[in-house]
């Protein structure tokens, strides 16, 4: 069995889960308005505790990569790839996108995320979850623009806000799913997954997916 950790300190509301091949131990909804680096790790021990898991047991690490928070991405992938170093195990990095699509059931899964500013991150799946629209941040018009002619279906955390662009197009039938707050399930099922391909890497080897550059990258001036 692979035993896999799966963190998510993207968002305000984040995530802890413990699972398997034979599915969803348990997974905690984390919430955070100040932060994770203050609770993550209590959080994390007090599950092992009640799964009564020790820490080395943990085969694999698994954290969401972004988009979302700057910081948040940063404190999730510091954790598992600090436990995994520590452990001498294997680490996945999985998008919050291509998690969402785990929750759809079409072979065009468009999930999006309010990138505030105006814009969307968003990017479309086939039920491999292999990509057919890219991960982007745009203004949802424009996204709209990318989106395949067929039947599709909209995955998102909360897709109240984009509603009132959708009502004079195209896109405003299909179905939405609503995607719960907790992610770190659905991103332990894909680490699962893709280390059974051999794609589990070491610590070192992931990288954060913020897709859009930080303040202080679109600031930076060289005089």
């Amino acid at each position: 069995m692979t035993l896999t950790l799966a963190v998510d300190t993207t968002a305000p509301f984040g995530s802890i889960a413990l699972a398997d091949e034979d599915g969803l131990r348990e997974e905690v909804l984390l919430h955070a308005p100040e932060g994770f680096s203050q609770i993550l790790f209590s959080a994390i021990d007090a599950l092992l505790t009640r799964q009564r898991v020790c820490l080395p047991e943990i085969q694999l690490f698994a954290g969401a990569s972004g988009p979302g928070s700057f910081t948040g991405v940063r404190v999730g992938l510091a954790a598992i790839k600090g436990l995994a170093e520590v452990c001498g195990k294997r680490v996945i990095a999985v998008s919050n996108l291509e998690a969402l699509a785990e929750f759809g059931s079409s072979n065009a899964r468009v999930t999006v995320i309010d990138a505030r500013r105006g814009e969307v991150y968003g990017a479309v799946y086939d039920s491999a979850r292999h990509p057919i629209v890219p991960e982007t941040v745009l203004p949802f018009p424009k996204f709209l623009t990318l989106l395949p002619e067929r039947g599709l279906e909209w995955i998102s955390q909360d897709f109240a806000l984009f509603l009132p662009s959708l009502a004079a197009t195209r896109f405003g039938g299909y179905p939405v799913i609503h995607a719960p707050r907790a992610l770190a399930g659905a991103i332990a099922n894909l680490a699962i997954r893709r280390a059974a391909e051999g794609l589990a890497q070491d610590p070192s080897a992931i990288e954060a997916n913020y897709v859009r550059r930080s303040d202080a990258e679109l600031l930076y001036t060289v005089d």
